[in-house]
């Protein structure tokens, strides 16, 4: 499949690191002009030089703002006037004690890993409706569907991801724009080698301690290894492309068969 994305400009949040990362460079390959966003000018630049060095001739725009605040989306929008393709990436994790999740903490993951992506949307959407073509994409997780007892703050944020995703691809019916959700699995991205080294023995080689991780641990996947990150942003950039066309209100799942359904 050749997928063509040249005079499309895309902006993924949270893209100097990790999935967000691979998703940019994605997209850059498939030759889209491609804005990486974080909150750090610093790193901003740094993973726009790296994304730079990876895609030789890519377009590249470095973009620091923090857009889980008005003032941030409000400046990524000035800075980018036009966005065919938004993929709503940033987001935050972790591990509390359910009883212990405050008010605070349980506002901070909605207000980061929803109303950011909520607030992007309402800024370039009706251009894309405007335009008659665009593409919105919300990465959620398998914790979406399967909570997990460790992190129900993260996982309500990502169920809430699913709905708004749902949402807004009924208020862009019939404009030529699909909006869709990604369900990402267990994730090979930073500080996870150390975390499954903690668990499995720590002189297997990477590849057999993955899969040793996966099948304690990890049992329900059917891929029994991490997904790396790239296997996620080839998925984005099909969601993003004239082939998907037809693809919209959905969420679609680059999981390794975690989630123990057949739908979707």
């Amino acid at each position: 499949m050749q997928i063509d994305l040249k005079g499309r400009t895309a902006l993924v949040t949270g893209s100097t690191q990790g999935i967000g990362a691979a998703i940019a460079a994605g997209l850059a390959r498939a030759g889209a002009r491609v804005a990486v966003n974080g909150r750090s000018a610093e790193r901003v630049r740094d993973g726009a030089g790296r994304l730079a060095r990876e895609v030789p001739g890519a377009d590249v725009v470095p973009i620091a703002a923090d857009v889980t605040t008005q003032a941030g989306a409000e400046q990524v929008a000035e800075a980018l006037p036009r966005v065919d393709v938004l993929v709503n990436n940033l987001g935050v994790f972790g591990a509390a004690d359910p009883l212990e999740i405050t008010d605070e903490e349980w506002r901070r993951y909605f207000e980061v890993n929803v109303l950011a992506a909520v607030r992007l949307t309402r800024l370039f959407l009706p251009g894309m409706t405007e335009r008659a073509w665009g593409r919105v994409q919300y990465i959620a997780s398998d914790s979406a569907i399967v909570t997990p007892a460790e992190m129900i703050h993260y996982g309500m944020s990502k169920t809430a991801l699913l709905a708004v995703s749902r949402g807004f691809a009924k208020q862009a019916a019939g404009t030529g724009v699909t909006v869709n959700s990604v369900i990402a699995g267990p994730t090979h991205t930073g500080g996870v080698e150390d975390f499954v080294y903690e668990l499995v023995d720590r002189d297997l080689p990477w590849d057999e301690a993955q899969r040793a991780f996966m099948r304690a641990h990890r049992p329900q996947s059917l891929l029994q290894r991490l997904i790396e990150p790239e296997e996620i942003a080839h998925m984005v950039v099909y969601l993003s492309s004239e082939q998907a066309s037809a693809t919209t209100g959905g969420a679609l799942r680059v999981d390794g068969g975690y989630v123990d359904a057949i739908l979707p």
